[in-house]
């Protein structure tokens, strides 16, 4: 049965004509998969998917993610990556050794929230993910999520005491209520794109929405994983929030807001 994949260019170029319509007419893709990006089950029969392939130095694999989550792309990542994955892919591989898993693939966790900055309630979104973020061709295995973020022109804190300034490009979706997406500019100049995306619009609070109209921005916190946790109240997160400004894991920046 065809299934509904979208194979980019950059992908096609990689595994091959063949193997790409091989894919498409459902012969090597998986029905259900884990998606690579929200690891939440997707159905290539029935909604639209994402082959998304992991290149290390020797090795390829093949990965399925939903469409809304990330588009078909070629990642390039490290042998080591590779080989040291603990999560099978559901499906074929395309790779030079038939037992290859694909890596880990950290997750932002996300947390809505409202923070007291100079006395007023300002709504705010904690980043956290799930795993060390490294840098794109990196060789060593650390953490490179907050000086990716700070080249981006988010700002390194040491206290929360006033408000970050807004960075440009960037805004945050809210619609009907419900947070989205938060959006970055493209990098080839046109319509902005998803930095991080919901696969089911997350709920926020009547207080958060109208904080959130009422200063039309959101600020956005971002921290290493373990900095932050799941804080179950909004003045443990807070703690949290400026224990980890005091260790010198956290940078921010006010995003405007996009949508109601």
């Amino acid at each position: 049965m065809p299934r509904m994949l979208d194979v980019s260019d950059e992908v096609r170029a990689e595994i091959g004509d063949e193997e790409a319509d091989r894919l498409l007419a459902g012969e090597n893709a998986p029905g259900s998969y884990d998606c690579t990006s929200c690891r939440t089950q997707g159905d290539s029969a029935q909604e639209r998917t994402s082959t998304v392939l992991f290149i290390g130095d020797e090795t390829a694999v093949l990965a399925f993610a939903h469409a809304g989550c990330l588009p078909s792309q070629v990642v390039q990542v490290t042998e080591e990556q590779l080989r040291g994955a603990v999560k099978s892919i559901t499906g074929d591989t395309v790779d030079l050794d038939p037992d290859q898993v694909v890596p880990e693939q950290a997750v932002l966790g996300v947390t809505s929230g409202l923070i007291l900055i100079a006395g007023e309630l300002h709504p705010a979104l904690v980043v956290e993910p799930t795993g060390p973020i490294v840098r794109p061709g990196a060789t060593g295995l650390g953490d490179d999520f907050l000086p990716l973020l700070i080249e981006q022109g988010f700002m390194p804190l040491t206290a929360i005491e006033a408000v970050p300034s807004v960075l440009h490009g960037w805004s945050v979706l809210l619609a009907v209520g419900q947070l989205h997406a938060v959006l970055q500019p493209s990098p080839n100049g046109g319509q902005p794109v998803a930095w991080w995306q919901a696969h089911q619009p997350l709920q926020v609070t009547e207080a958060w929405r109208a904080a959130a109209n009422k200063h039309q921005q959101v600020l956005m916190f971002a921290a290493p994983v373990g900095s932050i946790g799941r804080q179950p109240r909004e003045d443990l997160l807070r703690d949290a929030l400026d224990k980890a400004a005091a260790n010198g894991k956290l940078v921010a920046a006010a995003m405007p807001l996009a949508g109601t």
